[in-house]
């Protein structure tokens, strides 16, 4: 098994996520100890973002880390544990909410694929980009 980062990078559908996570610096973070559980667009989920905003915000990287953090939930929150809860709060310090209604959103994005193990963790496939308020 591997870590998040490695298991993002094996999978081949994170490219922008894994350049993301590399300009911010928090790959060593995203490595670690952990649990993390990680809500992780895939490249179709940046893909959805224009051009010039994902280049302003790979420029960024304040506003790149926020937004990489907005993702991030401390501890291993495996899609069981998902259905009783109405929200998350995020390492970034915001909250995700959380929605079971008709599958699983977080916010407005789609969870489509859950519980990606890793050895630090957790990985939901999500088909949107999250942004925190």
């Amino acid at each position: 098994m591997q870590n998040i980062v490695e298991t993002a990078v094996a999978a081949g559908s994170f490219k922008t996520l894994v350049t993301a996570v590399q300009v911010a610096g928090l790959v060593d973070t995203l490595s670690g100890a952990g649990p993390f559980t990680v809500f992780a667009p895939t490249d179709e989920a940046f893909a959805k973002i224009p051009k010039e905003t994902l280049d302003a915000v790979l420029a960024d990287k304040a506003k790149l880390t926020a937004i990489l953090t907005y993702h991030v939930v401390a501890g291993k929150v495996m899609a069981s544990d998902v259905m009783g809860l109405t929200s998350a709060k995020t390492v970034q310090g915001g909250e995700v909410k959380i929605d079971t209604a008709n599958g699983v959103m977080v916010n407005d994005a789609k969870v489509v694929q859950t519980d990606i193990e890793c050895t630090n963790g957790v990985i939901h496939v999500i088909d949107s980009v999250l942004m925190p308020k």
